[in-house]
């Protein structure tokens, strides 16, 4: 047998081992890993730029602790920037395993800017969750004739009309728009009712498998926007220059490929010569 045959016939669990090995390495040795921005995230980034500090953007938490990986990057990211502009964020989380997700991500986001930035976020002035409701379809309409149909109280049970951050807010009409980060089918909802009813601008950020099928969205203009998974999340750190769990799970991403893709070569490799020579692997 040659080289490559012998390693076309290598026990899986060689493969095991030097995979968990290059997760290990590259989760310990930090280095950089080239990503390209797409426009349909920088298309986001460049939405949250241009907002003046005072204005509003809703954030909807709609995802399941199943895909916390790929959405809670996402999350802290667009988070952040909003606070460290000064803009407002009203938050709320219509799936039912979200809420305590939300919670957790505002209050180290809360921590997080007053570390980096020295400003100080102040709940009910800075940042509202308004918690869950179920039936989204149904919440979603109603959000946008006023948000204290469903909403009467926040996540914390105080009323709305005595959280000084909501005065005056009604409605979609006084949100610069929607960013959506879910991992269910939810996202049809917020395209169907609130963009489609109220045309309040939308954009999205998906599971990696979700991606594909709402770029027609965004061709049509429903979504202004679009992360697609990890990835997706990874490319809005680098233009937001705040480097986190996205892309240092990249760097782990892009190698352990690299070494799958590997193995795949080489066991091809060997079995075509295999059978050339007219044996069996």
């Amino acid at each position: 047998m040659n080289f490559f045959e012998r390693l076309s016939l290598l026990d899986r669990r060689w493969v095991y081992l030097i995979l968990a090995a290059v997760v290990v390495i590259t989760v310990l040795i930090e280095f950089d890993t080239p990503i390209r921005v797409n426009p349909e995230v920088r298309s986001i980034y460049d939405f949250m730029e241009e907002q003046q500090p005072g204005s509003y953007i809703h954030l909807a938490i709609d995802y399941d602790p199943g895909s916390l990986a790929e959405m809670h990057p996402m999350t802290y990211v667009i988070m952040e920037q909003a606070l460290a502009k000064g803009l407002k964020v009203i938050m709320t989380a219509l799936s039912p395993n979200g809420p305590g997700m939300a919670e957790q991500a505002m209050l180290e986001i809360m921590d997080s800017v007053k570390l980096h930035t020295g400003k100080e976020v102040i709940y009910g002035e800075d940042i509202v969750f308004l918690g869950y409701k179920p039936y989204p379809g149904i919440v979603i309409l109603a959000m946008g004739q006023n948000y204290r149909l469903p909403f009467p109280g926040d996540y914390y049970n105080t009323s709305l009309d005595s959280i000084p951050m909501m005065e005056g807010i009604i409605n979609y009409d006084n949100v610069e728009g929607v960013i959506l980060i879910t991992g269910t089918s939810g996202v049809d909802f917020w395209i169907s009712y609130a963009n489609g009813r109220y045309n309040v601008p939308l954009a999205v950020g998906l599971t990696g498998v979700m991606a594909a099928d709402y770029y027609p969205y965004l061709k049509s203009g429903q979504i202004f926007g679009l992360m697609g998974g990890m990835l997706g999340a990874a490319e809005y750190e680098k233009l937001a220059g705040r480097p986190g769990r996205a892309m240092e799970a990249m760097r782990v991403q892009v190698w352990t490929h690299m070494v799958i893709i590997l193995f795949i070569l080489i066991g091809n490799i060997g079995y075509f010569i295999s059978r050339r020579r007219g044996g069996s692997v």
